[in-house]
């Protein structure tokens, strides 16, 4: 059974939300946020990434930058371009990118279900990144970034879904990266189907947002000390999430960088990758249509790498994914790269930079570059279905889910 609840969303006018809405804080630096905060002084990076409103150089971890967020996010309100939903409420958020929608319920989620794991995780946190939004979302006391969660198919939401999308909706822009945005507010006479429609969710599983989801966990707990009295209902017992059927979620390919060969020549690398893959070159860049293939640019060359059969564990839903047999067959042992999440000779590229991206760095800053298959859904639910956890940078989910068109109070 899964929670998830209606609230009194505070949200852009509608006229004011395709300025507001920003892409979310960690997808860029402070410098990208502070262009686009100069080009746009609506934009919710003002809020998510307060440092953009201080002299360059300025501690985006410091005090004043969680304070000025805070003030930030009042202004909108006080200025008129934000409101706050009379009654609890649900949404409707559809997103559309390359001819492809994925349309979610937006709610709040239990923390307690986190903490249990009716909510499943599938990838680690770090301290350091989890201080920063639990300082952000202290300060602000609200949810100000929704967690991007999936469920698999649920026939009476999809229906729900379906009724609404054929009606006018409260908003529809075209955002960066020409991705449609489309909001409907569901009708306070449907609060009880969907939420008893999500009791019949066994599990929700977080895509996209483990950090966030942390902190804003972290923070109801620090609510929970500061009220001892409080009975579960209050809504810093809940986070903000958009909800999506799992079977409308595509992941793109997450690629490698590598700095150096680790003191051995072209020749020596393709001839000890020959131990696990079948090595052929290519004559135009690998994006591998399938599981254990990869590609491979070294010394100016795509090369096309196929696992030999019978080399991956299958029985193990971790150590045969392709993002681990990278690791376990060609990053650690051939390059002495222990651990990517700290070692500095590793990087990571969304797809949705392209392949030509991979070519760039090793023209720039990288010595070779894998381009891999993209996990599926499946395949993460089934690792969070068991409680395991995938490697770093394992899933790349396009469409982002934009900041600012939804944030939840905690008060």
């Amino acid at each position: 059974m899964s929670t998830v609840r209606p609230f009194a969303a505070i949200r852009p006018v509608p006229d004011a939300a395709a300025a507001i809405a920003a892409l979310p804080y960690d997808v860029m630096n402070t410098e990208e946020a502070r262009l686009r905060a100069e080009a746009n002084p609506r934009t919710f990076l003002r809020v998510d990434r307060a440092e953009v409103d201080f002299p360059a150089g300025q501690d985006p971890y410091a005090p004043e930058v969680y304070a000025r967020a805070a003030e930030n996010l009042a202004a909108y309100s006080e200025q008129g371009l934000y409101r706050e939903e009379p009654s609890p409420r649900y949404y409707i958020y559809r997103q559309t990118m390359n001819g492809r929608s994925q349309t979610g319920i937006v709610g709040t989620v239990s923390v307690d279900e986190y903490l249990d794991g009716t909510i499943r995780r599938h990838e680690l946190t770090r301290a350091e990144k989890e201080a920063d939004r639990i300082r952000h979302v202290d300060a602000c006391d609200a949810n100000t970034g929704p967690i991007f969660l999936a469920y698999r198919h649920a026939p009476a939401i999809a229906r729900l879904i379906a009724s609404y999308v054929t009606r006018e909706p409260e908003y529809d822009f075209v955002s960066e990266g020409a991705v449609g945005n489309t909001v409907w507010v569901v009708d306070e006479a449907d609060n009880g189907t969907l939420r008893e429609a999500f009791r019949q969710v066994p599990r929700l599983y977080i895509a996209d947002g483990h950090h966030r989801a942390a902190s804003a966990v972290k923070v109801a707990l620090m609510r929970r000390e500061q009220f001892p009295d409080y009975d579960g209902t209050e809504e810093f017992n809940f986070f903000l999430a958009v909800l999506f059927d799992a079977s409308e979620l595509e992941i793109m390919d997450y690629n490698r960088v590598i700095r150096d060969l680790n003191g051995q020549t072209p020749e020596e690398v393709l001839a000890r990758l020959g131990a696990s893959f079948e090595v052929s070159p290519a004559d135009a860049p690998v994006a591998p249509e399938r599981r254990h293939v990869f590609g491979m640019y070294l010394d100016n060359r795509w090369y096309r790498l196929t696992l030999k059969d019978g080399v991956a564990d299958e029985t193990d839903p971790v150590a045969s994914l392709d993002v681990s047999l990278l690791q376990t067959l060609v990053n650690e042992p051939i390059f002495a790269i222990g651990d990517p999440r700290t070692d500095p000779r590793i990087d990571f590229v969304g797809g949705i930079r392209g392949l030509d991206e991979l070519r760039r760095r090793c023209e720039t800053d990288m010595a070779l570059a894998f381009s891999l298959h993209p996990t599926s859904m499946e395949e993460l639910m089934a690792i969070a279905d068991q409680n395991l956890i995938m490697p770093p940078k394992s899933t790349w989910f396009e469409p982002k889910l934009l900041s600012g068109l939804f944030v939840h109070r905690l008060r």
